[in-house]
This record gives C-alpha cells, sequence and structure tokens, in this order.
C-alpha cells in the first residue's frame, strides 16, 4: 500500500506545495494519484482548499476531504467551535486504505504540524500513519528555530515507531541568509534522515505547467526527482 504522510513542522511550511509537487512528480511517471486532506480549516463550503489547490498545480489526481471546518484553527479545536464532529485516526486511515485499493500513490497531507490534535481524545496525525504504517516526509521550514521544530517532529515519530522518509525545505528563500545556509547541513542531523529536497519560494505562484515541468528538479531521486543534496548544499555553503 503505497501510503505517504505528509506532515509539517508547524503552520504556513510549504506543505501543500510539497504534496503537490510530490503528485506532480508521480504522474509524469505514469502513475495514478490520490490526495487526502483530512481535515480542511479555514475554508467555508465551496471554496477551493487544498487538495483543490494540489491538483490545480499538479494535474488530474483524485482529491478527497473528510471534514472541512470554516475558521482557520487547529481541527479539534475548530471542529468544537463550529458544532460539527471531529475526524478520528480511524476515518484517516480508512479513507487512505480504500484510496490506496485504487491508486498508486495516496499522499495524505496533515493540518499544522504533527502532533495538531483533531478530536477531543487528542489523537493526531501521528495516529493515522501508526493505524496505515505509513512513513511521514516531514516539511520544514528554511529559517531560524528550524532544526528545533524539525529535531521534535523527529523525535515525535521515533517515539511511535514511525519512520521519516526524509525532510523536505517547503520554501527556500532566493537569497537566503546565514541561517538559511547552515541549515542545509544541519536539518538532516537534526531530522536523523535525508535531506529531500527544497521547493522555491514563490513556487505556488507558477503556472500549472511550469510547476509541473519543475517540479523534479527540487525533489531528490528518493522522492521521483533529481534533485541532487549535495550539490544543493555545496552551492549555498557559508563562507567561513
Amino acid at each position: 500500500m503505497a501510503v505517504t504522510v505528509v506532515s509539517g513542522t508547524g503552520t504556513g511550511i510549504g506543505k501543500t506545495m510539497a504534496t503537490a509537487a510530490l503528485a506532480a512528480v508521480a504522474l509524469a511517471a505514469g502513475r495514478t494519484v490520490a490526495v487526502l486532506k483530512p481535515a480542511q480549516t479555514g475554508a467555508a463550503p465551496g471554496e477551493p482548499g487544498d487538495a483543490a489547490e494540489t491538483a490545480r498545480l499538479a494535474g488530474p489526481v483524485t482529491t478527497a476531504e473528510l471534514a472541512r471546518y470554516p475558521e482557520p484553527l487547529a481541527p479539534e479545536t475548530a471542529a468544537r467551535r463550529a458544532g460539527l464532529s471531529p475526524v478520528r485516526p480511524t476515518e484517516i486511515a480508512g479513507a487512505a486504505e480504500k484510496l490506496a485499493a485504487e491508486h498508486d500513490l495516496v499522499l495524505v497531507e496533515g493540518a499544522g504540524g504533527l502532533l495538531v490534535r483533531y478530536d477531543e481524545e487528542g489523537a493526531t496525525l501521528a495516529d493515522a500513519a501508526r493505524l496505515l504504517d505509513a512513513p511521514v516526509l516531514v516539511v520544514a521550514a528554511a529559517g531560524l528555530g528550524t532544526l528545533n521544530a524539525t529535531a521534535l517532529t523527529a523525535e515525535a515519530l521515533r517515539t511511535r515507531g514511525l519512520a521519516c522518509t526524509g525532510v523536505l525545505v517547503g520554501s527556500w528563500p532566493a537569497e537566503p541568509g546565514l541561517a538559511e545556509r547552515c541549515n542545509l547541513a544541519d536539518l538532516p542531523t537534526a531530522a536523523g534522515a535525508p535531506l529531500l529536497g527544497a521547493l522555491p519560494q514563490g513556487s505556488g505562484a507558477l503556472p500549472p505547467a511550469e510547476f509541473r515541468a519543475r517540479a523534479g528538479r527540487w525533489l531528490a531521486p528518493a522522492l521521483g526527482g533529481v534533485w541532487d543534496a549535495a550539490g544543493f548544499t555545496a552551492r549555498y555553503r557559508p563562507v567561513p
């Protein structure tokens, strides 16, 4: 069952762009792809959510949402305030399994960070990943503070017996500073897993055809692309 869980180290990290790039590369390789967004927050009925944005950029993927809440809050908080039912890990796992039976790849995009609450019992995306026995790709920020957030996320995965596929920089600035340059070398150590790509800042503003054409250049071979971690890190190595 080819299911990958895409989780961030926080909110606004670039999870949706990362999911779209993964989907675009898989589609280009001739694979069928489904994108599952268990809980879409901050979107009214009828508005395009993260799954729809992935489809717009990546191409013909199957999209699914299990719940939608209008306020941009953690899923459990948003559900409670809206008086709606929360999404539980068993529902997420069941939906992903159903999609996996009909697709070559299923991407499950979380909300916020790994341990954001989905229901009143404190269930998280990690619980769903454990039910699925699925690897987790960690999307991290580029700048100052990302090493701690990445290390905490990786530690949470390890304590739950979950595999971390690697870490992906969700938004790499056009003019990186010292912290961003140093973090390229340090992120694999913080994650205890390889650096598997870097999406350029503003990639979501590209025309879909251009996004699809470039996506493989942002992802490492382990994710189906041609991005070279060693070369990229060396290119931005800070001057001693």
